[in-house]
């Protein structure tokens, strides 16, 4: 995030000490869970045309920006690592629409211009974002009217990192996800190279559902789709096999939430102040 220069700098949250081996865990096309379940999901929320102009925030080495080239849309991705924006320009060799990108915060990017995006997307990384409010508005002032953002994470309830895991219950042979701590925000540091070098790590910034609605609206953007989306992994062994299949139908690995933004947004939120019951005391 931007950071006030009488402060010292913020922990870098950033990808870019482990940009090799993202890359090559992504690839051309993504991994396995970008390619099955992820990046499928994102652009059917986003329902980009050919012609439409979308923003990828956090762009990472630029795999939905070359999805979306590839479809005839011209794709701008931003990503504050220097090294994962290298690697996505050098990959980023479609001829059907053009892409650009730029090393910067997502925060603050103002040589974006207002107004000038159909859509955009966070794909994976708004957990590694905060706070969310500086996001939002930067969001909120490049899209068009009715323009939609896709931002799509870990669930938050499920899969909140060395808070959740999975269990077994031995009397009723179920699988089951244990879940200690959820409703507060709380950061975690995240090995961001796992096997190789535990010394390498970045911050996951954990916040429940609400948080995000309240801070999109915040913004000027209404939540009108959120969808959870289950593992596609599934078990062929084992006498654990079927439950394990059970729990990752049941309980989902990701979350998506599309927002629009509002027309007139100003006056609807001030409505919207006024139409809220108060609290009890």
């Amino acid at each position: 995030m931007k950071t006030d220069p009488k402060k010292p700098a913020a922990t870098p949250t950033d990808w870019g000490d482990v940009a090799d081996w993202y890359d090559q865990l992504v690839g051309e096309a993504g991994s396995e869970y970008h390619r099955e379940v992820v990046l499928p999901g994102t652009l059917r929320l986003l329902a980009a045309q050919k012609g439409d102009h979308v923003l990828d925030l956090a762009c990472g080495q630029g795999v939905l920006c070359r999805l979306l080239a590839a479809k005839g849309i011209e794709a701008t991705g931003v990503d504050a690592a220097a090294e994962l924006i290298r690697l996505a320009r050098s990959r980023a060799v479609s001829a059907d629409a053009p892409t650009h990108f730029h090393v910067a915060d997502a925060a603050h990017v103002p040589f974006l211009p207002d107004g000038g995006f159909s859509a955009a997307a966070c794909v994976l990384a708004i957990q590694n974002m905060h706070p969310l409010g500086p996001v939002f508005t930067e969001v909120a002032r490049v899209l068009k009217p009715a323009g939609k953002v896709v931002l799509v994470m870990m669930h938050p309830c499920f899969r909140g990192p060395k808070e959740t895991e999975w269990g077994w219950d031995v009397a009723k042979t179920v699988q089951y996800r244990r879940v200690d701590r959820y409703l507060i925000p709380r950061k975690t540091p995240i090995v961001t190279h796992p096997g190789k070098d535990p010394g390498k790590y970045t911050w996951s910034f954990h916040k429940p559902i609400e948080s995000y609605v309240k801070s999109l609206r915040n913004a000027g953007m209404l939540v009108d789709s959120i969808e959870e989306w289950p593992s596609h992994k599934k078990s062929t062994s084992g006498p654990r096999a079927a439950a394990e299949n059970a729990a990752r139908e049941e309980i989902p690995m990701f979350m998506a939430v599309r927002a629009v933004k509002i027309v007139n947004a100003e006056v609807r939120m001030q409505n919207a102040d006024q139409e809220m019951p108060k609290q009890p005391p």
